[in-house]
């Protein structure tokens, strides 16, 4: 390809550069907030003060930083249910049915069973942690044993989830009152506590009363993030989670069993995900409705990518792309944009992600054709 009289040569490269590995997320989002930007002066409006309501206001208010963090919580573990699977080289596209079968089995086990509320909470969400990494073993054993491709299967269980939750309110859980396709209300003993409640020993003092209306999950989200990344940095399982992702023949040569590599990170991240769909029910919605999530596991997978080097960093992207939903409503009100203008956000950095990676594993330059070049004294006569 000729650009400007030049050659546009690409190459692979042999070393990625520091930088630009540790750039990429940042350069990845300024991108897309630059090119939204001129959507919003297509609409008249400041970019600058809209972004400044978007990322200023919603984290400078308590009503802002409550959303962000209620928000946050399954975003994140559902990042984490996308991220510990692409560490081994897989992609799980299916953590919103996971979610959506791990809301199934809580809010089962929060209507069923009779026990103390710290118990009860527990066996909620031990429930669907148990739901959804049966959810997910299934595309991962298939991937292992048949090598069934497990981004159809995983995708494909999504669906099923999805309608299931349909059924089950509609049927065998409906409750509540009018034909509105819900289920009962789950018990107090079952709903997770805010972190304001939270005793500190016998002192009878509050711990973190400044987070008002934020429940519990944020600890299940922190911990959940600690354990991936200690998973992953010290242990030998990590280890071969690494090494199978990076060249699963070399890892197979090595000894490594890849099936159960395959199996254990999908297994895990179903656990996650369906964390995820029983704190959502638990924490914030109170009893299953077949639209509780907005797309949480699809979601997911830019956050998993943004957040790909460490799962600190799906963390904080889990928190970004939560600032960009609750910052988004509130740029919404203030500006009069359309609610779609958070979607386009959020489709070009994965727009730009996917541009990152190109330019992580190539090199792109503008090389002078050879007949152009100046040859040296006493050539070419």
């Amino acid at each position: 390809m000729t650009v400007a009289g030049y050659d546009l040569e690409v190459s692979t490269r042999e070393r990625l550069p520091r930088w630009l590995a540790y750039a990429t997320p940042v350069l990845t989002v300024l991108a897309a907030l630059a090119v939204s930007a001129l959507a919003l002066v297509a609409l008249g409006v400041d970019p600058i003060a809209a972004y400044g309501t978007m990322f200023v206001g919603t984290l400078t208010e308590p009503f802002g930083v409550t959303q962000t963090l209620l928000r946050a919580v399954p975003l994140v573990l559902a990042g984490l249910a996308v991220y510990l699977p692409r560490r081994a080289g897989l992609w799980n596209i299916g953590a919103e049915g996971q979610l959506f079968v791990g809301a199934i089995a809580g809010t089962w086990v929060g209507l069923s069973v009779d026990a103390p509320g710290p118990v009860l909470v527990g066996l909620v969400v031990a429930g669907a942690a148990v739901a959804g990494g049966l959810w997910g073993l299934v595309p991962g054993f298939l991937r292992a044993k048949q090598d069934v491709n497990e981004i159809i299967v995983s995708l494909m269980l999504t669906f099923v989830g999805i309608e299931f939750a349909n059924y089950l309110v509609r049927g065998p859980l409906r409750g509540g009152q009018g034909n509105f396709p819900v289920s009962e209300r789950l018990p107090e003993a079952a709903r997770l506590p805010e972190l304001g409640d939270l005793a500190l020993g016998e002192l009878g003092l509050t711990a973190l009363a400044a987070f008002g209306g934020v429940h519990a999950g944020v600890l299940v989200a922190v911990g959940a993030t600690a354990v991936i990344g200690y998973l992953l940095s010290r242990t030998a399982t990590g280890y071969e989670v690494t090494v199978t992702g990076s060249n699963a023949d070399a890892a197979e040569t090595g000894g490594i069993d890849t099936g159960r590599v395959y199996i254990l990170v999908f297994v895990i991240a179903g656990a996650l995900a369906g964390m995820a769909g029983a704190v959502e029910i638990a924490g914030v919605q109170g009893r299953l409705r077949p639209d509780f999530s907005p797309g949480y596991g699809f979601t997911a997978i830019p956050i998993a990518l943004l957040g790909r080097r460490g799962a600190a960093r799906v963390f904080v992207a889990g928190l970004f792309f939560a600032v960009l939903v609750v910052g988004g409503s509130s740029m919404e009100l203030a500006y009069d944009v359309p609610a779609a203008l958070v979607e386009v956000i959020q489709a070009l950095v994965i727009l730009f992600l996917i541009t990152a990676e190109f330019f992580k594993r190539y090199r792109v330059g503008l090389v002078r054709p050879e007949h152009d070049r100046p040859q040296p004294a006493g050539e070419g006569a």
